[in-house]
């Protein structure tokens, strides 16, 4: 296994740009299913899980070609139907949660399909009630094989309903958008999920020939369509790497530009770091964070101690939770971190325990942060990395520390982040690869 080797304290200068948005790529790469022409997707990110995803439509047929580093063409014109059922992909996709959407394009247009046991980050119970409830209101048979540990799906076809989701699940949303354009008939989703992601999906969906209204909104109209054509999509900057580096600049004491960050599309994000006292200027789609000797958390006008907590779109995204915590360990001030969404979330908080920060774990879903207020700088450990949003918090911890940190178990950071290792030392970080 690779580990990252961090010399922190190193304050950093310099301009980087997001990779493609990881969420969404995962998304609109398994809807080339739903046609037999070519889809081209441009900004694809170059990170473990997508590429282990292509790596699948590969195996499946689907005709791959790499245009370059970050664009692609997909033409699923001859694939086979009945890979999903093989040993091969169960080992392979039970690696990657975000196999789990190639079901409602292979329900819709294939009429059966096949859910292996997800794998994917441990950050507590993350269940597939969601697609499966929505596939069985499509008219979907579904039945559990114990002695696969998979999920078994077949439809004569797909017929339009109405149904109300339990949770707006990002990827239950998307699956079941993709089986439901081509289903007969017009199907109507609330209490959808409206991530900017999702928005992204539908979007190159309509672009291919399907009817989808009250896109960016929780109550979703599908006219089914029989087929879809070919088209070409650009990927968003994800807001998830433009939340880590406000929070990497921070943390650094460091001058940084974000380049091309697709600022309309972040939502809450910019705010909460706005919360923890951190200075920036959007400059068009840059925003431009200077170096900052101190960062004031603010209180609540009541003078309460301020609360940040994960909440579905347009609500603040849970995949930043580990970062903004990690930010508040050098701050002035205190905060409650209220990860609602993930029971296990926080429980790479005793590493940050151990470099020096202090961190009240109240429960597996609450932390409070006592900010250090700079009088004190978290020092080097070797640690792991127990997912990847906690790995790249850790990363931003190690780079902000004194001494030398060692990082384990980086393949959790690679599966999100782009040569991230690259992409820090061109801005003067002390990091390498061992």
């Amino acid at each position: 296994m690779s580990a990252f080797e961090v010399i922190g304290g190193k304050k950093l200068l310099g301009s980087i740009t997001p990779q493609g948005a990881k969420n969404e790529a995962l998304q609109v790469i398994s809807a080339v299913l739903l046609s037999n022409e070519t889809v081209t997707i441009h900004n694809i990110p170059d990170i473990l899980d997508v590429n282990l995803l292509i790596e699948l439509l590969h195996d499946m047929n689907v005709q791959v070609n790499k245009l370059s580093r970050h664009s692609y063409s997909f033409t699923a014109k001859n694939v086979h139907e009945n890979y999903l059922a093989s040993e091969e992909f169960r080992k392979k996709g039970g690696k990657l949660r975000g196999s789990v959407m190639l079901a409602g394009p292979m329900l819709a247009r294939f009429n059966k399909a096949f859910i292996p046991k997800p794998g994917g980050d441990k950050i507590g119970r993350r269940r597939l009630d969601t697609h499966i409830t929505g596939f069985e209101k499509l008219g979907a048979k579904v039945e559990y094989n114990f002695e696969n540990s998979c999920f078994q799906l077949t439809a004569e076809k797909l017929i339009a309903t109405k149904m109300m989701l339990d949770e707006p699940s990002v990827t239950g949303t998307a699956n079941i958008i993709m089986a439901a354009v081509l289903a007969e008939g017009k199907t109507e989703i609330y209490n959808a999920a409206c991530e900017p992601y999702i928005q992204q999906l539908c979007k190159m969906l309509n672009n291919m020939g399907a009817k989808i209204e009250g896109i960016g909104s929780n109550l979703l109209h599908i006219y089914g369509v029989k087929n879809l054509n070919g088209t070409e999509h650009t990927i968003l900057p994800d807001m998830i790497e433009t939340g880590s580096f406000i929070g990497l600049a921070a943390m650094t004491q460091s001058e940084i530009t974000i380049k091309n960050a697709g600022v309309q599309h972040l939502g809450v994000i910019p705010e909460k770091f706005e919360q923890l006292g951190i200075k920036f200027e959007i400059k068009e789609d840059d925003i431009f964070i200077p170096a900052q000797d101190s960062y004031e958390i603010i209180t609540h006008l009541d003078g309460g101690i301020l609360t940040i907590y994960d909440h579905p779109w347009p609500g603040f995204t849970p995949d930043l939770i580990s970062i903004v915590l990690v930010v508040a360990t050098q701050a002035t001030g205190s905060v409650l971190i209220h990860q609602k969404m993930f029971e296990s979330r926080l429980f790479f908080v005793d590493k940050l325990i151990d470099m020096g920060a202090k961190i009240i774990l109240c429960d597996p879903h609450r932390a409070t942060v006592i900010g250090l207020e700079r009088k004190n700088k978290l020092r080097g450990i070797t640690m792991s990395s127990p997912d990847i949003r906690a790995g790249q918090a850790l990363l931003i911890a190690a780079l902000s520390a004194e001494g030398k940190s060692t990082i384990q178990n980086i393949e959790q950071i690679d599966r999100g982040y782009q040569f991230i290792d690259e992409r820090l030392r061109a801005l003067g970080a002390d990091i390498r690869r061992v």
